[in-house]
């Protein structure tokens, strides 16, 4: 498995339509609690914030389509990443959810929440931002990289500086061969994706939310983050000393944060 030694999941999947969704969960008896990664990552990136909740809270962490162990899709759109989460869930059957998810997850999270409100309880948007302007992918230098190599070491060592940050992510093949845990095109085409206004969206539920933004984040500058805690009714903003990358940079204040607004749930 990706990650911790110490890591609280267990992977599963589940079948669409011969599509393989896999996910991590803790399991147990703890309110449910949907976690959502953003692009370059997966749902073992989530283990540090299983640990912190502990046993109150069974976390839930897909590998979304196109990363991880989870198979690649054709489309990487809204409805299709949505679609995959309404059939987990409905499969899992846990109950409403607190919805939580980081970048390109917070987005999908504030779709769901919009489209089904009977899945989710409570929203927890971790710097995904309304508005991503038109135009090149920020993410467009991932296209550089191999999808594939004869040895860890080389894949690793073809992807730069962010080798360091998805070493423990490579998968190795049935022969031999080591994969990344994203396909450098699929990223593209999924951040293309995400272009545009998400306002619709983030003030479509009525549940209570929290807003996690970083002060230097260079996806949700402060003002937008600040405009949508204002616009949206039962909206809590914490803002840390961080990037775009909350949770990895400050994982104490991250998860103080959810733990707070979980407690007042």
């Amino acid at each position: 498995m990706t990650g911790s030694t110490r890591s609280p999941f267990t992977r599963s999947s589940l079948d669409l339509g011969g599509r393989r969704l896999s996910y991590l969960d803790t399991g147990g008896a703890g309110r449910p609690l949907l976690a959502l990664h953003g692009h370059l990552a997966e749902g073992a990136s989530f283990t540090a914030l299983a640990l912190a909740l502990g046993s109150e809270w069974r976390v839930i962490a897909p590998d979304q389509r196109g990363h991880g162990d989870s198979d690649r899709a054709a489309d990487y759109g809204r409805n299709g990443y949505v679609d995959d989460l309404v059939a987990l869930l409905e499969h899992l059957a846990p109950g409403p959810v607190v919805a939580l998810g980081h970048s390109l997850g917070g987005i999908n999270a504030m779709y769901l929440a919009a489209r089904r409100p009977d899945l989710v309880a409570a929203l927890v948007d971790v710097d995904g931002p309304v508005v991503m302007p038109e135009g090149p992918s920020p993410l467009s230098f991932v296209l550089g990289y191999p999808y594939t190599a004869a040895t860890r070491e080389e894949l690793i060592e073809a992807t730069g500086p962010v080798g360091r940050m998805i070493g423990r992510g490579i998968r190795q093949q049935p022969d031999g061969s080591w994969r990344l845990p994203f396909h450098p095109q699929d990223t593209v085409d999924s951040e293309n994706a995400v272009h545009g206004s998400h306002w619709d969206a983030w003030l479509g539920s009525s549940v209570p939310a929290l807003l996690v933004n970083g002060r230097k984040s260079q996806a949700l500058p402060g003002e937008t983050a600040e405009e949508m805690a204002a616009r949206r009714p039962h909206t809590t903003l914490v803002r840390l000393d961080t990037d775009h990358f909350v949770q990895a940079q400050d994982p104490e204040g991250f998860h103080r944060a959810v733990r707070e607004f979980l407690a007042g749930l």
